[in-house]
């Protein structure tokens, strides 16, 4: 039985020197369950991520090659790509010609949203609200749009054929 996580952080930006990272969502896959673990705050640390990835067979982000794992990596010294399988999903919907960031592929391929009108750039603004003004209500929010990110990942592989 092959154990899956599907990976999607969120940032300050997109420098990955000179932004924070803010959350890592993880949605761990094994027997057909489900379940999402976010990492915020304290919890945002080396041996916390690798215990939650213990175990894991394969890792699936989409566009992570290039923004999820270097930006993990520069801020926590860990190499996800050395140490698990994985796939970016962006490059196996670009073999099926479908082209554009996650949310773009979720319409074209009927993948619903509950969370509407919230993006990368929006993700910021929440963080920020949440950390100068103690907002709940924007954390929560934050951590609703990465939980679809996440989610949303699994329905993107099975929905490209990947077993």
């Amino acid at each position: 039985m092959k154990y899956r996580a599907y990976i999607d952080i969120e940032t300050t930006g997109l420098s990955c020197s000179d932004c924070d990272l803010t959350v890592i969502g993880i949605a761990l896959e094994k027997a057909g369950k489900c379940r999402v673990v976010q990492l915020i705050e304290d919890d945002l640390y080396q041996e916390k991520l690798l215990k939650i990835l213990k175990g894991v067979d394969e890792i699936y982000s989409y566009n992570g090659s290039r923004f999820d794992l270097p930006f993990i990596e520069n801020k926590f010294r860990i190499d996800l790509r050395g140490r698990f399988r994985h796939t970016d999903l962006m490059y196996e919907c670009w073999r099926q010609n479908l082209k554009g960031g996650l949310k773009v592929v979720e319409r074209l391929l009927g993948i619903q949203r509950h969370l509407k009108g919230v993006d990368g750039a929006m993700a910021v603004l929440l963080w920020y609200d949440y950390l100068n003004n103690n907002d709940r209500f924007a954390l929560r929010k934050l951590l609703a749009y990465n939980e679809e990110d996440v989610v949303n990942l699994r329905v993107l592989r099975r929905k490209l054929g990947i077993k």
